[in-house]
């Protein structure tokens, strides 16, 4: 990119204005200067707009035929899913945490609004996300008169607010729908949506919620008893003994609310049934027609023996609903999430992709302030499980893959793209989540192996334990206790290291003390050497191998290559965790952790390569069992260890991998939590991982574009929309170390503008168009030093050795 580069510069300076007596003493004093030089020279003459100038609303001109064609709305830790059918306003409302004594994660209930006389029938129809602003609208004119409902979610606090406005009076039915009004037996099949899977006992029941009429409102609550499905796990796992310094969220959790409204009061109850599910409605009507009225959802969530210590929550919460700063507060709150991070797409044939990224992360921030993390399988967005498979005809609590119930490798593709939009604040719930298990983690470690260290397995409860149907349960009597007895996630214990990797980025990407994360990702790490020294003990004198190395067997490379000899993407991680906690600045460890953890990294086996498939590629082990699953843990090595990539030494054996291992080759999909695309783009293949992503981002099957899905686990798939984010954002920006890659893996002839963020506060916004680089700026402006511009003809093609 020598003499393209210069002629880039100088289109630059004619887009500015610039006289032709400008170019040529531009021309002159760089004729002889590097590119990343004559970029710095006109650098801060580069115009560039400092928000996103897209319109990527989405309006629906006819009503909704079902749940499956809802509209998501939501902010703070409340997600909503708002249709209209058959004239009536309907709203399924989630909010995080809300985890019942099955460790399901259930909906607070349905709300049903309907007006007298009805705009709302078809005619004159018109329903809105403003996708900025963060809320919704229904518009309508039919029946003689015209009305907006307008709908939103506070991100301040758990409360939703509905308000109607009319051209004339009308009359305001609103109606809390509950399907948990009675204890009801769970159908097999629906305990995949708890932690009890198929290993629940018979019959399983999700207990009634209370709920009952106030003088203006609807009061309604779940409070689970003291014995949960903890107790079981803990009394089948034999932790019996360290049962009360076991972390338990469940015991006592209380969750529920008020649905209430000024000029409102109680008009009785209704039965129904809805795509397959009895209910029973509590209904409020307006006092009297009014041309405005306002309806409020306030939500508490509390662990707690005395439910009036929750009910005095909730009422706290009510007086402070309404208070006159919070629409501000609001509105502040999303022009700042959406001013720090875009990508837009301007061409008709690629306006879908910048659409629906913008879309899934807005259903990403439904949960930006949640205690517990958004769940990969549909988060807070999920609707009745027949609109997504018609044999399963189960309630609206429904998930495949359970409630509070986390799979590291699903989760990760959740709140890895987070990093790289700058969205911190949204990634503390998924962080925090790890933190407060390390104890438990912990114990595990003691109880089962006596040494140190904290062992999480990749598909894990929110209380640290394997879950209770994975466990095993034809378990042998000689099976170790600390072991799942389980053909896909035995030995997987590396998964945590990527949200280790989540903690150091923070603190690189923003500089933020993460000193409250330093003995967590030192248990991590501390498991593997103590482990490992262990297990090759009880096997033979010896706890490291010849060359003085661990001897990470048995282990897994992902859940695809099962007892595994030296996993290479346990090692990568390792290497990676390691070297980046040394590189932390000096006041994080002591001298004697220094020594340590060098001597951890030096004990590390190198990683594995084969010349099998006729050149040298990246093996996924030095050796294995058996094949399990249809995932390429080989490619870790570029993503997300960075080991290789754009720029990198060994890029071609990276790129060998890539096209010859015929694994990779049969596995390579974009369905799901696939990541090919994403390998693809830190691999520079500019028009592959432009295929792949632009197949991701592609709408889905249900009305709105981004719930796709259900790919390997459930509708709206966020791993699937998580895992499109990032190989969006990696074809555009990459790092490494203080490097910063524009347009490293992004084909030629597409436009884009995005804004994205890299290491040490820095802030990269750019436009690309016409195969042209038409703005570009670097804050803070110290490191514009550090970009290197890669358009789409700037590298030579890069082939494999044969």
């Amino acid at each position: 990119m020598k003499l393209r580069g210069k002629n880039i510069g100088i289109e630059l300076i004619r887009r500015r204005g610039i006289p032709q007596i400008g170019i040529a003493v531009f021309q002159r004093i760089t004729s002889k200067l590097p590119l990343l030089a004559i970029f710095h020279c006109i650098l801060l003459t580069i115009p560039s707009t400092a928000q996103p100038t897209q319109n990527y609303d989405l309006v629906w001109t006819t009503p909704s035929a079902n749940a499956g064609a809802s509209m998501p709305c939501g902010g703070g830790d409340i997600g909503m899913n708002i249709w209209v059918e058959n004239g009536d306003l309907l709203i399924y409302v989630a909010r995080s945490g809300n985890l019942d004594e099955n460790n399901g994660l259930l909906k607070t209930g349905r709300l049903r609004i309907r007006l007298s006389p009805n705009p709302f029938t078809g005619k004159g129809f018109r329903q809105q996300l403003h996708l900025r602003k963060g809320y919704v609208t229904i518009y309508g004119a039919d029946n003689g008169v015209t009305a907006t409902m307008q709908i939103w979610a506070d991100v301040m606090q758990p409360v939703a607010h509905f308000r109607l406005t009319a051209d004339k009076p009308v009359l305001v039915d609103a109606a809390y729908e509950n399907w948990r009004y009675q204890d009801r037996i769970i159908a097999p099949r629906e305990n995949f949506g708890n932690s009890w899977k198929w290993a629940a006992p018979k019959p399983n029941t999700i207990r009634k919620d209370s709920i009952a009429f106030t003088k203006t409102g609807i009061l309604f609550y779940h409070h689970n008893p003291a014995k949960t499905i903890f107790d079981t796990t803990v009394i089948q796992q034999g932790l019996e003994s360290v049962k009360d310094s076991l972390y338990n969220p469940l015991a006592y959790l209380a969750f529920g609310g008020s649905f209430y409204g000024k000029g409102f009061q109680p008009a009785g109850t209704y039965t129904g049934s809805y795509a397959s599910t009895d209910f029973k409605a509590w209904k409020l009507r307006s006092a009297k027609p009014a041309k405005r009225h306002d309806l409020t959802l306030a939500l508490a969530t509390l662990q707690t023996r005395d439910i009036s210590q929750w009910r005095h929550q909730l009422q706290q919460l009510i007086a402070a609903a309404d208070a006159a700063d919070i629409p501000a507060k609001n509105h502040q709150w999303w022009q700042q999430f959406w001013n720090r991070s875009f990508i837009e797409t301007t061409q008709p044939a690629t306006f879908e992709l910048g659409r629906n990224y913008q879309l899934f992360r807005y259903m990403l921030a439904c949960n930006a302030n949640g205690h517990w993390p958004t769940k990969f399988n549909g988060g807070l967005l999920t609707v009745d499980p027949v609109f997504t498979d018609s044999t399963l005809q189960l309630t609206p609590d429904y998930r495949n893959w359970g409630g509070g119930l986390h799979t590291a490798q699903n989760q990760r593709l959740v709140y890895f793209p987070m990093i790289r939009s700058g969205d911190w604040d949204m990634l503390q719930p998924q962080l925090n989540f790890y933190l407060r298990l390390l104890r438990n983690a912990e114990l595990r470690s003691k109880v089962y192996w006596n040494h140190e260290g904290a062992c999480f397995t990749e598909q894990m409860e929110n209380f640290g334990l394997p879950n209770f149907a994975e466990y095993g349960q034809k378990r042998p009597d000689y099976f170790d206790k600390g072991l799942e007895y389980n053909a896909w996630l035995e030995y997987q214990w590396d998964t945590v290291l990527e949200f280790c990797l989540m903690m150091l980025e923070e603190e690189r990407y923003t500089g933020k003390d993460i000193r409250i994360a330093i003995p967590f990702i030192e248990s991590c790490l501390r498991f593997f050497d103590e482990h490992y020294q262990y297990l090759a003990r009880r096997r033979g004198r010896k706890p490291l191998d010849e060359q003085g190395k661990l001897i990470l067997y048995p282990g897994s490379a992902a859940e695809t290559f099962k007892m595994a000899y030296n996993a290479t993407s346990t090692i990568a991680a390792l290497r990676t965790i390691s070297a980046r906690l040394l590189q932390l600045p000096a006041a994080y460890l002591d001298p004697a952790q220094k020594q340590y953890w060098t001597g951890f990294y030096n004990r590390l086996p190198e990683l594995n390569f084969t010349k099998d498939y006729g050149a040298v590629t990246i093996a996924p082990a030095r050796a294995w069992e058996r094949i399990n699953n249809v995932e390429s843990p080989q490619l870790y090595t570029v993503y997300p260890w960075g080991l290789y990539g754009v720029g990198k030494p060994g890029l071609d054996t990276a790129l060998n991998t890539w096209r010859l291992d015929t694994n990779v080759i049969r596995f390579r999909s974009h369905v799901g939590w696939k990541q090919d695309n994403i390998w693809a783009a830190r691999l520079g293949l500019r028009e592959e991982a432009f295929a792949l992503t632009a197949k991701k981002l592609a709408s889905g099957p249900w009305r709105f574009p981004a719930f796709w899905g259900p790919g390997f686990d459930w509708t709206p798939d966020h791993n699937w929309g998580g895992s499109a984010m990032i190989g969006f954002q990696e074809m555009l920006l990459q790092t490494d170390g203080r490097r910063i890659l524009l347009f490293p893996g992004w084909p030629a002839g597409k436009d884009v503008h995005f804004k994205l963020h890299a290491p040490y506060n820095t802030t990269v916004e750019a436009t690309l168009k016409g195969g042209k680089l038409v703005g570009l700026i670097v804050l803070p402006k110290e490191r514009q030093k550090d970009v290197e511009i890669l358009l789409p003809d700037s590298l030579p093609t890069i082939r494999p050795k044969t």
